[in-house]
């Protein structure tokens, strides 16, 4: 017979029947109070269900919760015994409907993921393309088994010893190891060095060389999506810096940049794309000049259409670093969906997005376009700038709003779409 299960602190109730089975004392979690299912022991000597002593600790914790006294150590030793006699119990009471849990795989340790990471540095010096597979897709697998293991291998360097791989065997003439240079790209974009020693193995001029020459590779669109994914990660962690004088520096990079642009691989793709073409577009203007003349703004506005909140965010930033220069500007008010694309996205996706929009949209309008500035308004700009300054939302960019507004009072006379006058006493009170 099936039962369904009502669940209490230190009891299993079996509804069908009313049955309620009271849960032993030294088979519950002395935190959750429930039935561990992975008991481990600290060095004070109690048990506690795993899951609940790491969320303790991970909160900064360094006592014994039963005990309060200071941990020597943060060791978790598996106890077998109480498991085992856990499990005999769910045996013994499956007529109830009680589930055996089942064995919990032991959790991968610091001293496991340093000696993974000393042999596969090892192996990339050796070139060893089967030792080299099986290191990552074992890290991998464990990575994949709980958030414990996850944050162990981070924590202790596997990342890094990634990059120094990587560095390693991009020494050596693309052809002879291209598939372990792929291989490696690959693991990165799930396990980023989180240390400055691997980052900067990756900015070395060997190693953005190998990623650009991936990021240009036209046939092989997973290694272009790994390497823009490990170039926004690289630019991300030191906002910018020498990574990117050192990409920008590469040659074809921009072109490639483009076609992700132009010809989507993945979003997760094409919004790594838009991060570092922000930060190459705010690190040089003549990047910025190039990438308008290959086409890109058409490209961005088509992703404004319907992209979701996070890559429309990101393609609004692109928008607002390349109408910083004039030749921007201009190619950005000669494609038609500019404005109308800009006004839409005004209170409509998220804080960061109407920021942005405004920024795009008072740059647009400066310098005396008139055009830009009457269309916007016959979209309806006005009344929703009105609206960002009198709930708050634009209080970061306030004097933009401000700017704004009082442009388009001065074409109120050349507009008969809106009437300003009650908008406008509102804006004097404000100022």
């Amino acid at each position: 017979m099936t039962f369904s299960w009502r669940r209490r602190r230190g009891k299993i109730t079996a509804i069908a029947h009313e049955i309620e089975l009271t849960i032993p004392t030294h088979f519950r979690c002395p935190i959750s109070l429930d039935l561990m299912k992975d008991p481990v022991t600290l060095s004070t000597g109690i048990t506690y269900d795993r899951d609940s002593i790491e969320k303790w600790i991970d909160a900064g914790k360094v006592t014994c919760p039963v005990t309060n006294q200071v941990l020597r150590n943060f060791d978790l030793i598996p106890n077998h015994s109480i498991r085992r006699m856990i499990q005999d119990w769910c045996v013994a009471n499956k007529s109830h409907g009680v589930e055996r849990i089942p064995t919990p795989r032991i959790p991968i340790s610091r001293y496991e993921v340093s000696e993974i990471c000393a042999r596969l540095v090892a192996a990339a010096r050796c070139a060893d393309a089967a030792k080299l597979q099986d290191l990552i897709l074992r890290t991998r697998n464990s990575a994949k088994e709980s958030e414990h293991n996850k944050q162990c291998i981070a924590a202790n360097g596997f990342g890094s010893a990634l990059a120094e791989s990587f560095e390693s065997l991009a020494q050596f003439s693309a052809g002879d190891n291209e598939n372990l240079i792929k291989l490696i790209l690959s693991a990165l974009t799930w396990s980023f060095p989180a240390d400055q020693d691997g980052i900067s193995r990756l900015k070395s001029a060997v190693s953005l060389r190998s990623i650009a020459r991936l990021l240009k590779a036209e046939d092989d669109l997973s290694s272009r999506q790994n390497a823009v994914c490990v170039l926004r990660e690289l630019i991300s962690a030191e906002q910018g810096g020498i990574a990117i004088d050192g990409v920008m520096g590469i040659e074809g990079v921009e072109e490639a940049l483009f076609q992700i642009v132009k010809v989507p691989i993945c979003p997760k793709a094409t919004k790594a794309c838009l991060v570092v073409i922000n930060y190459m577009i705010e690190k040089d203007e003549n990047t910025a000049l190039r990438l308008v003349q290959l086409g890109l703004i058409p490209f961005v506005l088509e992703i404004l259409v319907d992209g979701d909140k996070s890559v429309c965010e990101k393609a609004l930033a692109v928008m607002d670093a390349i109408c910083n220069s004039e030749q921007g500007r201009e190619s950005a008010n000669e494609n038609a969906l500019t404005v109308p694309l800009l006004v839409k996205k005004i209170l409509r996706v998220s804080d960061a997005a109407t920021e942005l929009a405004v920024s795009t949209l008072w740059k647009l309008c400066l310098g005396e376009k008139e055009s830009a500035l009457v269309e916007a308004v016959q979209l309806g700009a006005f009344q929703k700038l009105l609206v960002a300054l009198q709930i708050g939302s634009g209080e970061r960019f306030k004097d933009k709003l401000t700017d704004l507004l009082k442009l388009m009072n001065l074409f109120r006379d050349k507009l008969d779409c809106f009437d300003s006058s009650m908008g406008f006493k509102y804006l004097k009170r404000s100022n």
